[in-house]
């Protein structure tokens, strides 16, 4: 559900006559939606829900011309404003990676466990709309083109193995695990996306201007979308074959994925070039030094339950978390208590940010809290579409298993994905249509500003008084000391480094990693797993959250030795406007604009 907050309204921006670099950006977006419909559909572009992504290398080739051409028509047109010298900026960094990565083979071989055409093709269905009859023809159209995506997505794979591109045999692993999950009918996504209960009451409802659908018409659409979950099923049964029989046997055994491959990687994810050594030696600093923030809560959390006493010694952390999972008052009983939780969190944070710390337009001032349809674990964000029918959504992946929650580990988590995170970072930049182009607005996504912002809002919200509540402090610093930990894995491992005597010494490798997130991750062992497959399989990805935060931070500070230098006041609130401004861009470019 959506929970309406009344507030006054954020200022609109200025109007601003779109430039020629705005109409080749805007065209480009809807080169892209009819050439990635998936895409489309994620961007909330209306029109394509019905189609479906050429996976294949012909599809690739035919993206990848297109950012070709787009660049050539870019080159040929000179920025008229600052706002231009951004999307300039913005676009051939987004792009030209976009290029670099197809060059260099890494889209041919794209599997993992998280984020590869094995999810994407399912993912997908969560964001369609399921509230009229064209909506489940939309979806019967795409269940049945699964089968070719599929087909195209294997003969990629295969041009990935000619060209030395193959994801390790634990993300090979991964990979058939999922796909045998999907197409099996009696655990399959798809069996329950097309027999819920409120299926036949929206296929009965009759479109504007259009007769009732009789009985039979709705019989005939609910069998087709039985045959189009077959269709999927299939698909996935296909796949999974094709990657045990094919794939596997030719998948490499390391996980590391090497300098150079990294190197590129971190670029992409970053939208900054970062000196890989010195950041690897500045996430073993961070770590330690938000361990030691961790110890002082947790004393103050034992303290405050213990009635003081000693609170010291290396299990200080996992008593207070002990403490605190304890702590019935802490604790929630069933997803949809969770659901509500999320959603009462999420709204009280918006009614008080806005217009003291943040200007929050009215349509993001809407916030729907939902528990996904998966099970892998997790707590993700998906922005609203274009025009804001579809709003900005929370979804919490929740574990069958797992029927309790706690909420002082999740509070913060709640600030990342909504607000001041993930949903004002996006929302604000939908709603900048006077200013931002369709490329900015909706196509342009840098994981190292949009993951570092979110990690900076936890902080903020910090430092603004939200967390004072120990227990809710010690939850963040679990956070930021995982995300900590992952700078120090993630390159450790791909890079080959060195480990700390501490951690076993000798070089970095999946096993040593495992060990070192199991000491610094208050996470159950099932999900542990799945984050350390997630690390291994999607090189340069969760650094982006810790080295994007830095990089926020250290352009704040520079923008507010700036001021001073210049005999001004610093306005955070100002910067804060300023930078959101500007949508997600890589952060080379933010910088660049902002300092």
């Amino acid at each position: 559900m959506v929970r309406k907050m009344t507030s006054s309204p954020a200022p609109t921006p200025p109007a601003r006559a779109s430039t020629a670099i705005d109409s080749i950006a805007d065209r480009y977006v809807d080169r892209l939606a009819l050439l990635d419909p998936l895409g489309a559909t994620s961007m909330g572009i209306a029109g394509h829900d019905h189609e479906m992504t050429d996976l294949s290398p012909a599809g690739l080739a035919a993206r990848s011309d297109a950012a070709r051409a787009v660049l050539a028509e870019l080159a040929a047109e000179p920025p008229r404003d600052a706002v231009d010298e951004v999307t300039l900026a913005a676009m051939r960094d987004r792009i030209g990676l976009d290029l670099e990565l197809d060059d260099a083979g890494e889209w041919l071989g794209s599997l993992n466990n998280i984020a590869s055409p094995v999810q994407e093709l399912r993912d997908v269905f969560d964001l369609m709309p399921t509230d009229s009859r064209p909506a489940w023809e939309n979806i019967v159209a795409r269940l049945n083109a699964l089968p070719a995506a599929v087909a195209g997505y294997a003969e990629s794979l295969r041009e990935g193995v000619a060209r030395g591109r193959v994801a390790a045999i634990r993300q090979v692993t991964e990979g058939i695990a999922q796909a045998d999950e999907l197409a099996d009918p009696a655990s399959s996504f798809f069996t329950a996306l097309v027999t819920g209960d409120g299926i036949d009451a929206v296929l009965a409802v009759a479109g504007p201007g259009a007769a009732r659908p009789d009985a039979g018409s709705t019989s005939l659409l609910r069998t087709e979308l039985a045959r189009g979950a077959e269709a999927a099923r299939s698909a996935y049964g296909e796949l999974a074959r094709f990657l045990r029989e094919e794939l596997a046997p030719l998948a490499p055994t390391a996980d590391a994925v090497g300098r150079d491959r990294y190197a590129l990687w971190s670029r992409y994810f970053l939208g900054a070039t970062v000196d890989l050594e010195e950041t690897y030696g500045w996430g073993l600093e961070e770590l330690a030094r938000v361990v030691a923030e961790q110890e002082a809560a947790a004393r103050d959390v034992l303290g405050a339950r213990a009635g003081g006493g000693p609170a010291s010694g290396s299990d200080l952390v996992q008593r207070a978390v002990a403490a605190l999972d304890a702590d019935p008052s802490r604790t929630l009983h069933g997803t949809e208590a969770l659901r509500e939780w999320m959603q009462a969190t999420s709204d009280a944070a918006v009614a008080a940010l806005n217009g003291v710390h943040f200007d929050i337009p009215t349509p993001v001032l809407a916030l729907e809290c939902r528990i996904a349809p998966t099970h892998q674990g997790g707590i993700y964000y998906t922005p609203p579409s274009d025009d804001f029918s579809r709003p900005g959504r929370m979804w919490w992946s929740v574990p069958p298993e797992v029927t309790e929650f706690t909420t002082w580990r999740e509070k913060t988590t709640v600030y990342h994905e909504g607000v001041p995170g993930h949903h004002l970072q996006a929302g604000q930049a939908v709603f900048a249509r006077q200013t931002l182009n369709r490329w900015r607005r909706l196509a342009c996504w840098v994981s190292g500003h949009g993951e570092g912002w979110a990690l900076y809002a936890e902080r903020l919200m910090g430092d603004l008084g939200f967390l004072d509540d120990p227990g809710d402090r010690l939850g963040m610093l679990d956070g930021q000391r995982m995300r900590a930990a992952r700078v120090v894995l993630d390159i450790g491992v791909h890079l080959g480094l060195p480990a700390p005597e501490r951690w076993g010494g000798g070089t970095w490798d999946a096993d040593k990693a495992w060990v070192f997130l199991r000491a610094n991750a208050q996470l159950p062992e099932a999900l542990a797993r799945f984050e350390l497959n997630r690390y291994l399989g999607w090189p340069g990805q969760a650094p982006s959250y810790k080295i994007g935060q830095r990089l926020w931070e250290q352009t704040r500070d520079d923008a507010a030795a700036a001021a001073r230098s210049q005999g001004k006041a610093f306005d955070l609130r100002a910067f804060h406007a300023r930078a959101l401004g500007l949508g997600s861009v890589g952060l080379d470019v933010m910088r660049s604009a902002l300092v």
